[in-house]
């Protein structure tokens, strides 16, 4: 394509390539904080009702108190949420480690009133010193309001999608980069400060929307200044910025035990990638796509500059730009808008098939990683292993795309993935180690299978709609990812439905994938008529044919010299 002349031109490679990618990558760190948050701040303590009014008051230990107080469930531990009507003294003169037996009969007979936890709760905060779980009340009734609240989250990310895509495309990816970057510095914050879940909720939407703008458009900047030939190696690298991100969110959520300080160590940095965002260069790509030719131009030689080629970028000029790009510029003209996608069947049949492909992953994926607990393995150690897991499954991940191609890549992954999933299914329930093992092989393959799903797609949008593209099935992910916490509600009615439903999905959109193109070593679509020609395969024999003019004219210039 033509602008990857000029890229070549200006350096595609140098000092320039190597700084701003390494800038934009670092927030994508602290995205994977965010994203994950939930798993600490609305982590579930252990629980059971306060002791009655009066009784609280007593001289009695918290341990006598609680056996009179709150009655045994079927494996022995407290009720959560119930507790006798009144103090059952009996149950103080009795053998402790006879009487529990005994007393869970008792708690199951009609003879015994019990009643709701009206008096509060009490929370072991061993693991936490506070989350919004203790600090509101979300237990018992109010336990759903947990997965509303990362439904929320979730939401913005939906909204933010495909408000930032089309916007991007429309006014460019740095200007709406820094207004996600302060959007999630300041619903971040005042997230930390909220004084109540409605509010808390309200500001982790905005973060939702600010995490879908820095990922959507720190993505396309990147991509849009580098060759093909690197392609697959950054974007392994923005992978592995997202799990050391995971890794980082465990050491921060050990050592600052509190939801409020958390929520703030995760949001303040993103006021310091605000300020480094205004030294960002805008892509002359989509500039020149979006008929701003004179600001491509010098943002090129800025580059250039950059990168020790001040002398090569002096050369490009409005007639260098429009020899190089003029069959891009011409397709430029007017305005573009995400019903594009589905206009020409190429990108029709890939947006179809993408989305499938970002729908089943994301699903998938949170479906696994958003609840921790219900391993019951140390909640920081689960997430240490679900961050390293990424590392050698995003090694192979690389030298698959590299070597094999995207499309067997993004079709192997998830069809693995799957068949992990389907066979926890029939390991049963106390082989937990097992399990735990299988969910991390499967959320691995997911990850591996995220790493391709941006590469891929960034590669098989063109550039006049790309944003549109990308926001389109980064909307389908969030999709996903608010679907997934519902589908765990299935298991009251039929105990194997979820996993069942969570391992097909992968499963069927991997064999979607199969639909999609090729695209190792392929240039940067820019056109949507670039898409339309390389699907029909009318680029390669236009291709073809000017090869055979050129050793002809080649041959008849060799005759007239002998």
């Amino acid at each position: 394509m033509g602008f990857g002349e000029l890229l070549e031109q200006v350096g595609s490679t140098g000092r320039f390539q190597v700084l701003q990618t390494t800038l934009l990558c670092i927030p994508v760190m602290l995205m994977a904080s965010h994203n994950l948050l939930q798993n600490f701040v609305a982590f579930v303590p252990t629980h059971f009702c306060n002791a009655h009014t009066n009784l609280s008051q007593s001289q009695m230990s918290a341990e006598e108190a609680l056996l009179v107080t709150v009655p045994l469930d079927q494996t022995g531990k407290p009720e959560k949420c119930l507790r006798y009507a009144a103090p059952q003294w009996h149950l103080l003169t009795k053998n402790r480690s006879s009487s529990s037996g005994k007393e869970g009969d008792t708690n199951a007979g009609l003879d015994v009133d019990l009643q709701g936890c009206s008096d509060g709760w009490t929370y072991n905060m061993t693991h936490r010193k506070s989350t919004i779980i203790s600090d509101w009340n979300l237990v018992c009734d109010q336990q759903s309001l947990k997965q509303m609240g990362q439904a929320v989250f979730m939401g913005g990310v939906l909204l933010g999608s495909v408000v930032f895509g089309g916007l991007s495309d429309r006014y460019g990816r740095r200007i709406l980069l820094l207004i996600s970057h302060l959007l999630m510095a300041v619903s971040g914050t005042c997230a930390a400060f909220s004084t109540a879940f409605p509010l808390f909720c309200l500001f982790r939407f905005g973060c939702g929307m600010a995490l879908s703008g820095v990922v959507l458009n720190t993505f396309s900047l990147i991509v849009e200044w580098i060759p093909t030939s690197v392609r697959t190696m950054v974007g392994t690298m923005i992978g592995y910025c997202y799990t050391v991100g995971q890794l980082i969110l465990a050491l921060i959520a050990y050592f600052i035990r509190d939801w409020r300080w958390l929520t703030l160590a995760v949001s303040l940095p993103f006021f310091v990638f605000f300020l480094i965002a205004w030294w960002f260069h805008e892509s002359s790509r989509w500039l020149v796509m979006s008929n701003n030719p004179e600001q491509a131009i010098k943002n090129l030689k800025s580059v250039a500059k950059c990168n020790g080629r001040k002398e090569e970028g002096e050369k490009i000029d409005m007639k260098r730009l429009q020899e190089t790009m003029k069959k891009e510029m011409s397709c430029s003209q007017g305005t573009h808008s995400v019903l594009d996608l589905f206009r020409t069947p190429t990108i029709r049949r890939m947006t179809i098939c993408l989305s499938a492909v970002w729908l089943s992953t994301s699903f998938a994926y949170y479906g696994i990683a958003m609840d921790l607990q219900k391993f019951g393995v140390d909640i920081y150690l689960i997430q240490l292993i679900f961050g390293a897991v990424d590392i050698p499954a995003k090694v192979v991940m690389f030298v698959s795309m590299t070597y094999i191609g995207r499309r067997i890549s993004q079709c192997g992954t998830l069809i693995i993935a799957g068949i992990t999933i389907l066979i926890n299914l029939l390991i049963p329930y106390d082989k937990q180690t097992a399990r735990t093992c299988m969910a991390v092989l499967g959320k691995g393959c997911l990850a591996a299978s995220f790493n391709c799903c941006y590469l891929y797609s960034g590669e098989l949008f063109p550039t006049i709609i790309r944003q549109n593209g990308m926001g389109w099935v980064s909307m389908m992910a969030r999709m996903g990812a608010m679907v997934a916490p519902m589908v765990f509600l299935t298991a009251n009615y039929l105990p194997w439905l979820p996993g069942l439903i969570y391992g097909g999905a992968p499963i069927l959109s991997g064999i979607a994938a199969i639909f999609l193109p090729e695209t190792l070593g392929s240039p940067l679509p820019d056109t949507i008529q670039d898409v339309e020609d390389r699907g029909t395969g009318r680029s390669s024999k236009v291709s073809r044919k000017e090869a055979i003019l050129l050793q002809d004219t080649q041959a008849d210039l060799l005759k007239q010299t002998t």
